[in-house]
């Protein structure tokens, strides 16, 4: 934090170096600015309507918890470390009146759901803002039923953190799809490039927009939906696979706490679709409740069950270490 906090006071401070967290391909250095992360600030703090003291409930080597300690330092308050998600401590800890705010990953905001002491906790913040991978819909209404003012993020590194809030773009950010709906983003928030790789900053960032490795699509009202990655997609049988999308859909059924997929090589298929779940829904049920909304070719083949999955130090689920295990 003290870091920081001189870095914020400098008269001609250095970029920050942030390594992106690999947890689908190997990380890279990202070089932001200051002006990258202090616009990324200005409009968060325009779009949530009001600023406070941040509860820091992620790691500060990454973006987000970098972003988290920046805003409360920002609005002239040192931010509140959270000890193991106990966000009612953390919270109780503030005699102020000031608004408090928080930043999680999914993983985080679930475990938080099954401790109603510390959901009430959560209740009691201004905004809760929730990034780093989808949020799936039925745990966001359980959640707003509770009384969180849930704000969905999206954005990386080389956005300066999330850019995109419940699928509008920040103030004086603009996102458009590209070729196969490969989303593009530019603004006043974008990295510089990335350390010592100038061959992949030229392939990243294209007549000024950032080009993703996701994809998505814009809804009905305007706002931007993320599908999935662009590369994760698979072929089986002849038929495309958009493994993001059936993660989605398992991870809504009651009975299964976590869950990804994977393509895997196959003989007979060229590609197999296995799921790695953690709860007790039956392989027949999820299937089913897969082909409540998709194809039923879509249903994974195998399915391979686990007490819990790997995380990186940042709440993301690691999936480089699960899909070596397969």
């Amino acid at each position: 934090m003290r870091q920081l906090s001189r870095w914020l006071e400098a008269d001609n401070p250095d970029p920050l170096l942030i390594e992106t967290s690999g947890s689908t391909a190997r990380p890279k250095g990202v070089v932001l600015p200051r002006r990258a992360v202090l616009a990324s600030v200005e409009a968060s703090a325009a779009r949530l309507g009001d600023t406070g003291r941040w509860l820091l409930a992620l790691p500060s080597s990454y973006v987000a918890g970098v972003q988290v300690i920046v805003r409360s330092l920002i609005a002239g308050h040192e931010p509140i470390v959270v000890d193991g998600l106990d966000v009612g401590r953390a919270a109780a800890s503030d005699h102020s009146t000031t608004p408090a705010f928080v930043s999680l990953v999914p993983t985080q905001l679930h475990r938080i759901m099954t401790n109603p002491d510390q959901l009430a906790a959560l209740a009691h913040c201004h905004t809760v803002l929730v990034g780093g991978a989808g949020l799936d819909r039925d745990q966001r209404s359980r959640a707003v039923e509770a009384g969180v003012n849930v704000v969905t993020t999206y954005g990386s590194s080389e956005t300066a953190g999330g850019c995109v809030y419940d699928g509008l773009p920040l103030d004086g950010v603009a996102v458009t799809l590209g070729l196969g709906g490969r989303v593009r983003i530019a603004g006043p928030t974008m990295f510089s490039h990335y350390e010592s790789d100038p061959e992949l900053t030229a392939q990243s960032v294209v007549d000024g927009w950032y080009l993703t490795s996701d994809e998505g699509r814009f809804a009905e009202d305007g706002r931007l939906e993320i599908v999935g990655r662009m590369d994760d997609v698979v072929i089986s049988g002849g038929v495309k696979i958009p493994l993001a999308a059936v993660a989605d859909r398992m991870r809504q059924h009651l009975q299964v706490e976590q869950a990804e997929v994977f393509g895997v090589p196959d003989v007979e298929w060229g590609q197999k679709v296995v799921a790695v779940i953690v709860g007790t829904a039956n392989e027949a049920e999820l299937r089913d409740w897969i082909s409540m909304v998709h194809p039923r070719s879509w249903a994974p083949r195998e399915f391979v069950r686990a007490a819990s999955l790997p995380m990186l130090a940042n709440g993301k689920v690691d999936r480089q270490a699960i899909q070596a295990g397969l």
